[in-house]
């Protein structure tokens, strides 16, 4: 998935992502208040992890301009204030989950996966698409209960389609979203290309033919 950490303690802020992309996990990072909103203003995450206090700013003030735009991007609160009222205002104002500092990032992990379940998969681990299955806790996916060989971002790109299914995908947001900061290095998109023309080889070789090209515009999965 494609996390934003939010969170002024360059520190925890580096062992956050560390530990997230150790699991498959794209994340992004921003140290105070303006460079977070810019980010969730410029691209798509799915999910935020988001701290009070943040350098110029709150990140309740975050939630607000988040409810105030109907945003739908699931966030946990992390926080060195254990306060009862902040606690309530974050999930009054929205926010999914909320973790106290000092916690164990193992315990983060396991909260990001199971606001993902609840939103995203339905309470699930397992994502269905007619004979595709997705299994995201073991990052397996199957055709007719037959498993695909792919790649890690083979795997990350089909879950990013099927989560985004009738939905037309331009080549930026893809390589934004599987990539993320590092996707603006690029000199061009051949290594987007290939990816999604070695995914839709495999889907269409298992009898599974959804990834459409939409000419001049990006890509969708849809039903023929």
């Amino acid at each position: 998935m494609k996390i934003l950490i939010a969170e002024d303690e360059t520190e925890l802020q580096k062992s956050i992502a560390t530990y997230l992309e150790r699991d498959g996990n794209v994340c992004e990072m921003a140290s105070d208040y303006h460079e977070a909103l810019y980010k969730i203003d410029l691209y798509e995450y799915d999910l935020l992890v988001l701290d009070i206090n943040l350098i110029t700013g709150s990140g309740l003030d975050i939630l607000k301009v988040l409810k105030k735009n109907r945003s739908e991007t699931p966030t946990i609160i992390i926080s060195a204030n254990n306060s009862l009222d902040d606690k309530l205002e974050g999930l009054d104002l929205g926010a999914d989950d909320y973790l106290t500092k000092p916690f164990h990032l193992a315990e983060l992990n396991s909260r990001i996966k199971a606001v993902l379940r609840r939103g995203k998969f339905g309470g699930n681990d397992r994502l269905e698409f007619h004979e595709i299955s997705i299994d995201t806790r073991s990052r397996t996916a199957y055709v007719n209960n037959k498993a695909l060989a792919l790649t890690r971002k083979e795997f990350d790109l089909l879950l990013f389609f099927v989560t985004n299914k009738g939905r037309v995908l331009s080549k930026e947001i893809i390589a934004e979203h599987l990539w993320g900061d590092h996707s603006d290095l690029a000199d061009n998109f051949d290594f987007i290309y290939v990816h999604i023309n070695n995914l839709r080889k495999k889907l269409t070789e298992a009898g599974a033919k959804y990834i459409k090209t939409a000419y001049g515009s990006g890509y969708k999965f849809v039903e023929d």
